[in-house]
């Protein structure tokens, strides 16, 4: 018995002496690496976001951040030190003026000092001046304009710095260029071979950076709709009819259904077809359906002029004149309508007094009821 107490007791003291030594390594170690403090974030500033940073946190944008840079020459490789906005603009390129130098901002405000109040509180020039702190002065006003030592020297000779007027000797496709250095991608993808592109328009024909002309998207006149308006008079006119879409009421607008910047289809429709442009507002149209119209699937221009009509619901003939396109001389009716059955004509026809074909045929737009292959229910 008493060699069984002397035995535990040996075991006693021997786990205690192992304990001791893990925690004296314990404590070596952690009087080794100093405890991290919690930040303070009341007091420590916070450091400058670089461009390592942005790629890490953001995708790659149409300026272009990190890795995007390599693979566009509009855009200069920027080390990894703080990033401001509009770091990465580059001086245009002038073909007129290919030997001219950039000669800062400074220089151009010493005779265009009207333009530099003007633009002073744009968005545009406020952002490239925030980016001349990495990349110079000239990041201002060459930017766009490009490099102007020769304009200096000449300021009357055309063609020596990048004009954005239809009057200059800069050409739409350099004035284009210059914005699409930045500005390339997304609903400006489809600009190369455009309508508005192939007619010779440029950027500034609707938009002007160096001033606040509208609320947004830097128009050159206060509203979408007057800046359509000013080329395309004929269809400004179709909304003043009697039946018209609610854009001069200010419920819509002409890009709501177009995309100026230039898109797969000729009118420049946001969708691939007309119909589908259709159904993004009027979804009831859509389908599908048991009973289907064959020219309103086709195209719902067929029978509708979708700026404004003069008759009812944007139709381009009154009814039954617009059915008796394609259905005359089968079935019923077997007669003609013409303007002689209206009801201060010749021969009144009840038919064409009331509302026509759609007095049966109500949904002519396509049915889902068992009897409406005749589109009556």
């Amino acid at each position: 018995m008493r060699v069984m107490t002397l035995f535990l007791a040996v075991l006693l003291c021997a786990a205690l002496g192992a304990a001791a030594m893990v925690l004296g390594s314990y404590d070596a170690q952690a009087q080794q690496t100093p405890a991290t403090a919690a930040p303070d974030h009341g007091t420590a500033p916070s450091p400058a976001l670089s461009q390592s940073d942005i790629a890490k946190m953001l995708p790659a944008t149409d300026m272009g951040a990190g890795a995007a840079r390599a693979h566009s020459p509009h855009l200069m490789s920027m080390g990894d030190s703080p990033a401001t906005p509009f770091d990465a603009a580059s001086i245009a390129v002038n073909p007129l003026a290919p030997n001219a130098d950039a000669v800062g901002a400074k220089t151009c405000v010493a005779c265009h000092s009207q333009e530099n109040v003007q633009a002073s509180h744009t968005l545009h020039v406020a952002s490239f001046r925030a980016g001349a702190a990495n990349t110079g002065p000239q990041a201002a006003c060459e930017s766009c304009h490009g490099p102007g030592s020769e304009h200096a020297k000449d300021p009357t000779a055309p063609g020596l710095i990048i004009g954005f007027t239809h009057n200059s000797a800069t050409t739409p496709q350099v004035q284009a260029g210059v914005c699409l250095s930045c500005h390339a991608g997304g609903a400006r993808q489809h600009w190369l071979g455009s309508v508005h592109q192939n007619r010779g328009l440029s950027c500034t024909d609707c938009h002007n950076p160096m001033a606040k002309l509208s609320p947004e998207g830097v128009l050159a006149k206060a509203s979408i709709n007057e800046v359509c308006s000013s080329c395309h008079q004929d269809i400004r006119a179709k909304f003043n009819r009697r039946s018209h879409m609610p854009l001069p009421e200010g419920q819509m607008a002409c890009t709501d259904c177009h995309n100026p910047h230039g898109s797969i289809t000729k009118p420049l429709l946001k969708t691939d077809t007309v119909n589908e442009t259709c159904y993004t507002c009027h979804a009831e149209k859509r389908g599908p359906f048991l009973f289907e119209h064959a020219p309103v699937r086709a195209n719902c221009l067929n029978c509708h002029d979708v700026h404004g009509s003069n008759q009812q619901t944007l139709l381009v003939a009154p009814i039954p004149m617009l059915c008796q396109q394609c259905h005359t001389m089968t079935r019923h009716p077997n007669d003609l309508q013409t303007r002689a059955g209206l009801g201060t004509g010749p021969h009144p026809d009840e038919r064409l007094i009331g509302r026509g074909c759609l007095t049966c045929h109500s949904n002519i737009h396509g049915s889902n009821n068992p009897s409406g292959p005749k589109f009556h229910k």
